[in-house]
């Protein structure tokens, strides 16, 4: 049974919001393209994706592993984290799309590195500052922020799409366990108190999708198979 919501639910972007923005990022910096489509590709928290390096993927079987998060503080600045949870580590298969960008971005990483030379900061960060340090936290929201205003399109914020992400996979009819391993949610009472009003909405499409295709069910229907 899906728990009753008790937090008001947050405005995500729509379908139509991140084609939009799909489209619009292609002319933006590697980095955050790469950083866009992975997000919503991935649901990966905010501090789980600044803290991706390079050794965390597999390029033969196309798998990222989230094994640490970056954070920030106003003590310690930008610092390295154990993950929000245990279940918080865990792997990820990703398509063509994904995996092409990444090694456009390792391809630039690799240029900007030998032309710095003893300036670049030797991180292993798939997301860097421009002499290979950690990416500022504030920086992809920032990012997207100004994107979303350039284009007038509807700012949610960075959160926001690992939401989408976990909507696009309740209404494509993935049960709350396995949405919630994705997600790296602690247990799936986690994933379903989060998302109730998306698995409620799910469920009626499914409740929606059997009365049309039973048929049989409707008693003037069966009157006239009977009389036939």
């Amino acid at each position: 049974m899906i728990p009753k919501s008790e937090s008001k639910e947050k405005a995500i972007y729509s379908l139509d919001d991140i084609n939009k923005l799909f489209s619009v990022i292609q002319v933006e910096a590697v980095k955050f393209r790469a950083y866009f489509t992975l997000s919503v590709y991935s649901g990966f928290r905010r501090g789980e994706m600044l803290g991706l390096e390079w050794k965390d993927i597999n390029w033969d079987t196309n798998v990222i592993s989230v094994r640490r998060t970056s954070n920030y503080n106003s003590v310690n600045g930008i610092y390295t984290d154990t993950t929000k949870t245990k279940t918080s580590q865990r792997s990820s298969k990703f398509p063509p799309v994904v995996m092409d960008l990444l090694k456009e971005l390792k391809a630039e990483q690799d240029t900007e590195r030998e032309r710095l030379g003893t300036q670049w900061v030797e991180t292993d960060r798939l997301f860097t500052r421009w002499n290979g340090e950690p990416m500022g936290n504030s920086t992809p929201y920032n990012w997207l922020k100004k994107v979303c205003e350039r284009n007038d399109i509807l700012f949610c914020d960075l959160h926001s799409l690992r939401h989408f992400h976990a909507s696009l996979l309740i209404f494509a009819g993935v049960d709350p366990m396995t949405v919630s391993r994705d997600m790296g949610h602690s247990s799936p009472s986690t994933t379903t108190s989060i998302y109730c009003h998306m698995f409620q909405e799910a469920q009626a499409r499914t409740c929606e999708v059997l009365t049309n295709a039973l048929v049989f069910s409707n008693p003037d229907i069966a009157n006239t198979k009977k009389t036939a």
